[in-house]
């Protein structure tokens, strides 16, 4: 008897707006015309159910900033951290300094408070210390959670911890092990372990829980004028703002925007030309850089560097296992590329499947004519760029 495990070739597949077939991955079945209309990846799975509150009396309260309107990746893991230790009883409260545009039920919050005036560019350390503190008592927060980055949640994590140590509070800092019980830290120049019993302050180590939720949060949003009343206090510090700086002195584990250049670009001046434009850091490939278009420093990968930046750009990178391993943690990674099932199409979020050196000069036009009439829409191009969902 055959009891060889055979796979069906005639898989289930989606067209794409640029005429591609993609065939969906993990699905069995007959790959005939009705399939075309099939969602890819898993995209047409049924909701996340939402996690049940009944009767609730106890808060957990997370605090961050945010980019653009958006939480980075080490402010979501905050937030699933609080979701995933409420119980049944427990509400999960997201204070955001700066524009929220994220879905906070998505998040796992239930409760979203968002203080738009305050801002990553400036600096009002007294201000946001107030108005956790109000927060916190307003909602007599139970545990607050935090990132512990050099961003600035770090820094009100402590300056909180701090102020409220004289009401008996608890801290414990770049924490990368907890649960109901317990919380887990390094020691000793990381040649121990140390624990210790859930604090009421706790700001996480990047890495320590899975952003991703087998739940959501309500998603309640919440004014935040029950909070402090605006502009009547003063602080001791003067904000002289941000230097502004050339994007290519800043280095790659910095950067925040990347264009990366690969075997498949060929105009290097032209791509250089669209970095500039665009503000972003340059980078390369380690075949770009064995080929003496750019120095060793830009190179990203296992060789090379690791970056996590909000947006990845890359033109003309196959996508070695290499490469992928020092991009692995970029939020956002768009693939420019002739080949749309090389391997970096798998981990793009966008895959454009056309020539870098087109590609290039579309984008520069596109940000020239945007800049040269602000607020207007930009002009048709001749040729739309093909993008294909990876």
């Amino acid at each position: 008897m055959d009891t060889i495990k055979r796979i069906d070739p005639r898989r289930p597949f989606i067209i794409t707006a640029a005429g591609l077939r993609r065939i969906t991955l993990g699905e069995a079945g007959s790959a005939d015309a009705g399939a075309a209309h099939w969602p890819a990846h898993g995209h047409g799975a049924a909701a996340k159910p939402r996690r049940l509150v009944s009767d609730p009396r106890y808060v957990m309260l997370v605090a961050a900033h945010s980019e653009r309107g958006a939480l980075d990746e080490h402010a979501r893991q905050a937030v699933a951290a609080a979701a995933l230790l409420a119980d049944a009883q427990t509400e999960v409260a997201l204070l955001v300094f700066g524009e929220m545009k994220d879905d906070a039920a998505e998040l796992g919050a239930d409760k979203l408070i968002a203080l738009p005036e305050f801002d990553r560019r400036t600096f009002a350390p007294e201000a946001e210390l107030r108005a956790l503190q109000a927060c916190a008592t307003a909602l007599s927060a139970r545990h607050v959670f935090m990132p512990d980055n050099a961003a600035g949640d770090g820094d009100l994590g402590r300056r909180y911890a701090a102020a409220t140590a004289e009401a008996g509070a608890s801290v414990a800092t770049h924490v990368v092990e907890i649960d109901a019980r317990h919380v887990g830290t390094f020691a000793h120049a990381r040649r121990s372990f140390a624990t210790r019993a859930l604090p009421d302050v706790i700001l996480l180590a990047p890495g320590a829980v899975d952003a991703k939720l087998p739940f959501t949060g309500a998603g309640e949003r919440l004014s935040p004028d029950f909070l402090f009343a605006k502009g009547s206090s003063t602080h001791p510090y003067r904000d002289q703002g941000i230097e502004q700086i050339d994007a290519a002195r800043v280095a790659l584990e910095e950067a925040d925007f990347i264009v990366a250049a690969g075997n498949g670009v060929a105009d290097i001046g032209a791509f250089e030309q669209l970095a500039g434009a665009l503000g972003a850091a340059v980078a390369a490939s380690r075949v770009a850089v064995d080929n003496g278009h750019f120095s060793r420093d830009k190179q990203v990968g296992a060789t090379g560097k690791t970056v996590e930046a909000s947006v990845y750009i890359a033109f003309g990178i196959s996508g070695a296992v290499q490469h992928l391993q020092g991009i692995k943690d970029c939020r956002h990674v768009i693939a420019v590329n002739l080949d749309g099932s090389a391997p970096i199409a798998r981990r793009a979020n966008l895959t454009i499947v056309g020539d870098a050196r087109e590609t290039i000069a579309e984008l520069i036009a596109l940000v020239q004519a945007a800049r040269a009439a602000p607020g207007q829409p930009a002009p048709a191009r001749p040729r739309e760029l093909a993008g294909v969902a990876a």
